[in-house]
């Protein structure tokens, strides 16, 4: 990937999109990293691994997890509907719908169906699904920004809704029946990061909207030569940490040079990356220089949530946000793709 040449639509810039409302439900049930851990003891003890392992390495203390009667579609259409009326349109008014989730429970229909039903958006509105790994919202806004830009639409939701209760579940089981090394277990690790939470933005023209959030544009870039790094099912997620980390980084760090001719990304008022790890967090505002101050986490709390991550960062950094702000959402996804996209609070 290092000094490829950049062609195509790696770049894009809007003139005319803004960012209306950002939202976000959470979990009511909190799963320490505590109680995980002691259910792994047995096999903690077995491999000479720390007892508080999550914590101590990747740095999540918690993270949240559906409660009885709470489920990933139903707080996705909470957070859609929040998101609609904080931006002041009607459900009638919206031009396209684009579900994120890695989660899914079946292969067909699509997710964004169930969704637009229960958002009550008219039939006139498109909506699909979009996966790519937890790069799919920043994907997502992007696509949707293109179309109002070109004027097909309006203005879209953007949604996602994440459930990582069941896959953490069978990988814990696992890790206690059978009998993995140190290497097994290790490379199923990052499940045991994971966390449930779905989110939700409107985005519409800017020109009708001046109280809104401008989308500027922003990056992609793809190292696909990586895509076997990790590899997730719902059965389980199987990761070459070491390696997903080099190849993130590297990749990243080429589109940011890449990027330094056309935007000044050096002095953003905040960076909202996708939440991973600590070492993962680290890792980037050392490799860009980012000032860490200005890169806010959840990861902490809440775990890795996929592709809410970013949204809902966002929104927790809403409230300290004013009018002026430069903000750089920024995602890596498995495969491996990065995206940066830049707002103008």
């Amino acid at each position: 990937m290092s000094g490829a040449r950049v062609t195509g639509n790696a770049t894009t810039r809007f003139a005319d999109v803004a960012l209306l409302s950002v939202t976000r439900r959470l979990p009511s049930l909190v799963t320490t990293s505590s109680a995980i851990q002691e259910r792994l003891a047995p096999a903690l003890r077995r491999l000479r691994l720390p007892s508080n392992l999550l914590e101590r390495v990747a740095g999540v203390e918690e993270r949240r997890n559906w409660a009885p009667g709470e489920d990933a579609d139903s707080a996705t259409v909470a957070a859609g509907r929040e998101a609609l009326e904080l931006a002041g349109v009607e459900p009638d008014e919206v031009g396209l719908l684009i579900n994120t989730s890695v989660t899914r429970k079946h292969l067909e229909p699509s997710v964004a169906v169930g969704l637009h039903h229960g958002l009550g958006l008219p039939s006139s509105a498109v909506n699909f699904d979009v996966a790519n790994a937890c790069l799919g919202f920043i994907n997502g806004m992007s696509l949707a920004a293109g179309m109002i830009e070109s004027g097909q639409i309006r203005y879209a939701v953007i949604v996602n809704g994440e459930d990582a209760d069941d896959i953490q579940r069978t990988t814990v089981d696992r890790l206690l029946t059978q009998d993995r090394g140190r290497e097994g277990f290790m490379e199923e690790f990052a499940s045991l990061t994971l966390g449930s939470g779905a989110a939700a933005a409107v985005l519409g023209p800017a020109d009708a909207h001046p109280e809104g959030h401008r989308v500027l544009g922003g990056v992609t870039r793809a190292a696909t030569q990586h895509h076997r790094l990790c590899i997730g099912s719902p059965e389980g997620m199987f990761t070459d940490a070491e390696g997903l980390l080099e190849g993130g980084l590297e990749l990243v760090v080429d589109a940011w040079k890449d990027a330094i001719p056309e935007w000044d990304w050096e002095a953003m008022d905040r960076y909202v990356t996708h939440q991973v790890s600590r070492v993962h967090t680290r890792a980037i505002v050392e490799a860009v220089g980012l000032d860490r101050a200005r890169v806010p986490t959840t990861y902490p709390t809440l775990g890795n949530v996929g592709p809410a991550s970013v949204p809902i960062t966002l929104a927790q950094e809403a409230e300290t946000l004013g009018a002026g702000d430069r903000v750089l959402l920024m995602g890596v996804g498995s495969g491996i793709n990065t995206a940066m996209l830049e707002l103008a609070w």
